[in-house]
């Protein structure tokens, strides 16, 4: 049975080079690793106590859980929008974090990449988002790293699948993560 790994991705835009690299991670996830999209995080509204029940919660907050609860790790997908972590994010890490201690994030190990225009792929937004899904619960691999400078030139003309730097630097992240996986189910 494979693992499955479910990919959020922080950036809304049609066409964000931050989607085309999770498309990435979906089209050359090695063998024995199955990554799924999650779609639908801008129909999640903002996370609010209030509505965080039975009778209100909306449906997309659940499916949201669901989805994450059924999935064996997580890949977080984020640009670096002002220096930090776009709101669509942080809020899912929100509804994924509750109910707390036992939010569908508890224990899951967790991999934060990117791509950004700037010298340095994202790196804060991505410590933004190791930061906050690892106080919500989740298993965040610390040392598993990849941000990718300069994607508004060096995906420009070049799909992140068709990168073959991006494609194996991909690759071994997901390979660490199913490894993680294997590690706490045993």
């Amino acid at each position: 049975m494979p693992v499955h790994i479910l990919a959020f991705v922080g950036s809304l835009r049609a066409g964000s080079y931050n989607g085309q690299l999770a498309e990435a991670a979906v089209k050359h996830a090695p063998e024995g690793v199955e990554v799924t999209l999650h779609e639908g995080l801008a129909d999640v509204p903002f996370y609010n106590e209030d509505i965080d029940t039975d009778e209100r919660r909306p449906a997309t907050a659940t499916r949201l859980r669901e989805e994450a609860a059924r999935a064996d790790a997580l890949l977080l997908v984020t640009p670096e929008y002002n220096g930090t972590m776009p709101a669509v994010l942080k809020n899912a890490i929100d509804w994924l974090s509750r109910p707390f201690g036992a939010g569908a994030l508890a224990g899951v190990p967790t991999a934060v990449v990117g791509t950004a225009f700037g010298r340095y792929g994202g790196v804060w937004a991505q410590d933004d988002v190791r930061k906050s899904a690892g106080i919500a619960g989740a298993a965040i691999l610390q040392d598993v790293r990849l941000a990718i400078p300069g994607s508004g030139t060096r995906f420009a003309e070049t799909h992140p699948a068709d990168d073959t730097e991006a494609v194996a630097q991909l690759r071994h992240v997901l390979s660490a993560l199913a490894a993680a996986v294997e590690v706490s189910a045993s």
